[in-house]
């Protein structure tokens, strides 16, 4: 029976601590963390909503600038630890993001778009964003 490799999800204050190095405690802890899974002995999975809250924290508090943010949390998501299905789509998602005046999340929902999984909305940033999309 072959046993199963643990993935940890990472919640956002460990990406934060890591990437703001702002705690004498967790900081640290944090960062040996996140070397692990850089380095690939760590197997991890960061999912959509940490990157959404991550983005908001650094933007709301830290007022971090937005292609900072993102060439932070890209850094961190092609760390060969990181086991995401959809890491492709996070990171399209977050140069949209950058890219455009428009929210993560509907940058998220377009890059998840297909024929198949049509965006619904009132917004018309869809079109912006080439989303398979209709607009109510």
């Amino acid at each position: 029976m072959k046993l199963l490799k643990k993935v940890y999800l990472i919640d956002t204050n460990v990406i934060l601590r890591y990437l703001l190095g702002d705690h004498a405690e967790l900081s640290p802890t944090a960062e040996a963390f996140m070397q692990a899974v850089s380095k690939g002995t760590k197997k991890a999975d960061i999912m959509d909503v940490v990157i959404v809250e991550c983005i908001y924290v650094m933007n709301k508090f830290y007022k971090i600038p937005k292609s900072e943010i993102v060439g932070k949390l890209s850094g961190i998501l092609n760390f060969t630890g990181i086991v995401n299905t959809g890491k492709s789509k996070i990171l399209e998602a977050l140069l949209k993001y950058r890219d455009l005046n428009i929210d993560i999340v509907d940058c998220i929902l377009a890059t998840n778009s297909s024929n198949s999984r049509i965006v619904i909305s009132f917004d018309n940033d869809f079109k912006k964003l080439k989303a398979v999309s209709e607009t109510l």
